[in-house]
């Protein structure tokens, strides 16, 4: 936890920051006359899949260039707001190379280069990393994004900055400092280290810092137009903060915002517009392993009904880059059950992510702090995700933002079984999933024909239906 706020700046966020009782849209918490223009409205995020870009794996050059002209790709999967990870440059002080060995710890020269570092590690909040290109080609890459009407956000890394940021020399007293008067890296409540040694944490009791990161962001909108940010470990960051910088930002146009957090406080009164869908994700996890069960799934959305407000946003997700490189591939977080879970995160409340290279069937740990190729030479995994984008964009049974549709059990036979429609505007979509390993057998009440999204097929629901290990329907009307 931070320390306690200074009175001083407690002042300062209560003026700056009228509450408002209820959430509204996006749009009606901006003033028009001081607003930019902005893709970023209420049927965009009813409609988006979101894309997690890691650029220094996704091409061979790892350039902004090389990813932007892939846009009109992406878009064919139904992406419509495009995350790139942190494109600043990265500290060479303290970069880590593995585990929790640092470069500047390699003799070996050529060994010592591979080491590219944590994009995390910040070493200035208003620069472009060379690796990745200029300032230009983000201003390019945006341009075109907006052409294809997608929008771009920024990884934003609020909690801490790399150890040779600008801010370590001439502004000491915006970080957290040990009883010694040294900085330190982010520390858990015991006062021990989280293990991210490569960063200097910020003290958030510092107004004029918290003045300085808003000012940071406020130029990426009002320079490269960019659309919003994704915020790494909001929560380790004080609410009121969020609240007042994101209240500002609104100011010079609609953004959105993601915070890699769950806490509900964070998306009270239209602070944050989505967070992750951190515990569907275990959860998913869990029943492909065999240790939970449909019956754990009920209670999970009966939860989440009540934690959140009805306009709360969930991003679901099978992979990310810190599941991908931390935990392992969707090979080995869910087996053979992988396509169905997949298939899950497109149909549920809320709005579905796709990883780099989950579109080719990524396969492997992409290594954190160096460079590892994403192989692009499979293309079944994309043609998948084209469909499943192009449902999530064209029928608002399947709606996620800020007015979902409807999420509705379907009573079945068979424990094993998972069924349930989304409804909304008079359109139906059902999802019907063998959450085990075996072949499951069953039967519904009489439901009427569909037809199967993905095989064109006629499916009666008021007979007998078979559906083998992991197996799916994904039926409209």
């Amino acid at each position: 936890m931070k320390k306690i706020l200074f009175l001083v700046s407690i002042i300062a966020m209560l003026t700056a920051c009228k509450q408002v009782s209820k959430k509204q849209s996006v749009q009606s918490q901006v003033e028009p006359k001081q607003a930019q223009k902005s893709l970023v409205n209420d049927d965009l995020l009813e409609t988006a899949v979101i894309y997690e870009a890691n650029m220094r794996q996704y091409s061979p050059e790892g350039t902004l260039n090389a990813f932007a002209k892939d846009l009109p790709k992406l878009k064919k999967m139904g992406v419509k707001i495009i995350w790139l990870m942190p494109i600043y440059p990265i500290s060479k002080v303290k970069r880590k190379a593995t585990g929790d060995t640092f470069v500047s710890q390699i003799k070996n020269l050529e060994e010592r280069n591979k080491y590219l570092g944590s994009p995390y590690a910040v070493a200035d909040y208003t620069a472009v990393n060379p690796d990745f290109g200029t300032l230009d080609d983000l201003k390019n890459l945006v341009a075109k994004a907006h052409e294809n009407g997608q929008i771009v956000i920024l990884d934003w890394v609020a909690n801490h900055t790399g150890w040779d940021h600008p801010w370590i020399k001439k502004h000491p007293d915006y970080y957290t400092h040990n009883k010694k008067g040294e900085i330190t890296d982010p520390l858990n409540a015991d006062g021990t280290s989280k293990g991210w040694q490569d960063v200097a944490d910020l003290n958030y009791d510092n107004p004029a810092m918290r003045q300085e990161m808003i000012k940071s962001m406020q130029y990426w909108l009002k320079t490269a137009d960019i659309d919003g940010f994704r915020c790494d470990v909001a929560g380790e960051v004080p609410v009121d903060f969020w609240r007042y910088a994101i209240h500002k930002l609104r100011h010079t146009k609609p953004v959105f915002m993601l915070a890699e957090a769950w806490e509900p406080e964070l998306l009270k009164d239209n602070i944050f517009d989505a967070c992750y869908g951190w515990e569907s994700h275990f959860l998913l996890a869990d029943i492909a392993k065999g240790k939970k069960t449909v019956k754990d799934w009920d209670k999970y959305v009966k939860k989440i009904d009540t934690m959140y407000e009805p306009d709360d946003i969930l991003m679901n997700f099978t992979a990310n880059h810190d599941e991908n490189s931390w935990k392992g591939t969707e090979d080995e977080t869910f087996g053979k059950a992988k396509e169905l879970m997949r298939v899950i995160t497109f149909m549920i409340k809320g709005m579905p992510l796709i990883y780099s290279g989950q579109e080719y069937g990524l396969h492997h740990r992409l290594k954190f702090f160096e460079k590892d190729l994403i192989d692009r030479t499979n293309g079944n995994d994309f043609d998948f995700y084209a469909k499943l984008g192009k449902l999530k964009n064209n029928n608002p049974a399947l709606n996620g933002g800020k007015h979902p549709a409807v999420y509705q059990r379907i009573k079945v036979d068979n424990d094993k079984v998972l069924a349930f429609k989304r409804i909304k505007k008079g359109k139906e979509v059902v999802f019907i999933g063998n959450m085990s390993p075996e072949l499951q057998q069953f039967k519904f009440a009489v439901l009427g024909n569909y037809k199967d999204y993905f095989t064109g097929k006629d499916v009666n629901l008021s007979e007998s239906i078979n559906l083998p290990a992991w197996g799916y329907y994904v039926l409209i009307k």
